[in-house]
This record gives C-alpha cells, structure tokens and sequence, in this order.
C-alpha cells in the first residue's frame, strides 16, 4: 500500500523525490512503530489511539511539535489516498489532532544588564547623538512602547504636569502611559539640548540632527549597538526593551490586567506569554538554589 502511494505522489501528483523520500520515512516509521506494538496489526485495523500514541512516542524522543505534525501530515495524506481508494475502510488519522507549536518565549534583557546601561557615565558622551540613544533606550523600557510607537511620538504628547505620555498604537488607536521622575528629568534634558542642535520648532520628540524625525533603522541601530555591551542576547531589538519592561513589571508585582493595558494589548491572552518568562525565571532560580532539585 505505501509503494501504490508512493507512485501516486510520484506520477499523479509531480512531487519530487525528495518529498517522495519524506514521506516513505514517515509512513515506514509508522509503520513500524504499530508493527512493534502488536504484529497483527496493519494499515487497515490501526485506530486513532495508536496514531496517538505514535506521536506521544515522539514527542518523548524530544521531537518538536513542528516535526511532529509533520509525520501526522504524510499519515494523513496517505489515509485519504487509501480510502479512496479502497484500501482502507476508514481513515483513523482524520480525528487526530496534532501537538500545537510552542512559541517562543520573548527573549529580554536581566535587570541588572539594563540598569548597568543606564546608569554607567562611561557608556555615554554629552553628544546630541548619546544623550538622544540614552532618552530613547530609558523610554523604551520604562514604557515598553512600540518602536513605531515610539518614533510617531510628538513633542506635544508628553505632559509633563500629569507625567504621562500619550501614544499612537495599533490602528491609530491611543492609550496613555504614566512615566517617572527619571523619564521627566532625562527626557527634559534632551528637549533642551535637541532645541539647540536644531534651532528650529520641530513636532516630531525624536529628530534627526536636521530636525527631521528620526528614522525606523536609526533607532534600531542604535538600540543594537548599546544593548551589545551589556548583554549576549542575539536578539538585541527595541522590541527585546519591550519584552524587558513587561517581565520586570511582573517579577515586581504587576498585574497582568495592567501590564496588558500598559502595552496596548487587545487581549489579555497576549500579555500571558510574560508570565511563562517569569515562570522560567523561577525555574532556574529553583533549580540553582533547592539542594535537593
């Protein structure tokens, strides 16, 4: 039977050989998982627990979900091959559902690794050019806002009597977010000394030496370039700022509920995939510290 739907991928379908190969050493594989079992079985008397417990037998080998779903995949397409064919008198895989894809947890930057940036005189000049990179990389992770969030951001929206700032999210829709004495005291420095580099009235917060707003890559770029010396996180991003502010605000206490709203999101469902990071987190902490785990 699996020599008729090899030919059927082959001259029917057009696949090639290498899809060919795939998908022969996904069915022989299964096929002598269930022959292992009890030799009695065939293609025709498998049921769907076996199918499951295949997949089990994997995922305990250390397979990835992906990979997994991908061996589902060729027994499925080869059951719908031989009940139409007549082959098989029923399909056992078509209820069997696969093992979802884990995301990945959000990679971030340790407390300590991100405080060290901030506060370390030596990392930073007096320049236009520092004094903007350290605004940027401290508002990033005291807000956890988007970088289009934050490059959209106008003079205009931030008040510094409520200390808050207004931002343009997703589909333009707004939400306020509070800052800090630290934020108001570094953000007022950088106003004053971008109105001297400029010299001219300017809408946008973050400009360029000219006066234009900054650009998507230059704050990548310069988001990259200081979180290198602090951290060897391959991911170095305005995005990872993101990810670090939403994991320290709920290692100290936050709410889900107000990190969600803090970080613009719709669903709560969104916000939880921190809690798995600090999860993590305590993981290690337990493993590095219990004697006995």
């Amino acid at each position: 039977m699996i020599e008729k739907f090899l030919d059927y991928l082959r001259y029917e379908r057009n696949r090639s050989e290498l899809t060919v190969e795939c998908y022969e050493r996904c069915l022989r594989d299964f096929e002598s998982y269930f022959k292992n079992r009890d030799s009695q079985l065939s293609w025709e008397s498998v049921d769907s627990d076996i199918i499951r417990d295949w997949m089990e037998s994997m995922m305990d080998k250390g397979d990835m979900a992906s990979s997994v779903n991908k061996n589902l995949s060729a027994v499925r397409s080869f059951f719908r091959f031989a009940l139409a064919r007549g082959l098989v008198k029923h399909d056992p895989s078509h209820i069997v559902k696969g093992p979802k894809k884990q995301k990945p947890l959000p990679q971030f930057v340790r407390e300590n690794e991100i405080d060290k940036l901030i506060d370390t005189p030596e990392y930073w000049g007096n320049e236009y050019n520092d004094v903007r990179a350290r605004t940027i990389i401290l508002l990033f992770y005291s807000t956890g806002m988007r970088l289009a969030e934050l490059i959209g951001l106008n003079s205009s929206d931030v008040d510094f009597a409520s200390h808050q700032l207004k931002v343009t999210g997703k589909r333009n829709k707004q939400r306020v977010i509070p800052f800090g004495e630290e934020v108001e005291e570094v953000l007022q420095g950088y106003i004053a000394l971008r109105d001297q580099v400029v010299g001219c009235p300017t809408e946008a917060l973050f400009t360029q030496e000219d006066g234009g707003r900054i650009t998507r890559s230059r704050v990548q770029r310069l988001v990259r370039e200081h979180l290198s010396q602090v951290t060897t996180l391959k991911k170095r991003s305005p995005h990872v700022l993101r990810h670090t502010f939403a994991t320290a605000m709920l290692n100290n206490g936050a709410g889900l509920e107000s990190v969600r709203k803090l970080l613009g999101h719709e669903s709560v469902a969104t916000t939880e995939i921190y809690t798995h990071t600090t999860f993590e987190q305590l993981r290690k902490v337990y493993k590095n510290a219990h004697p006995r785990a």
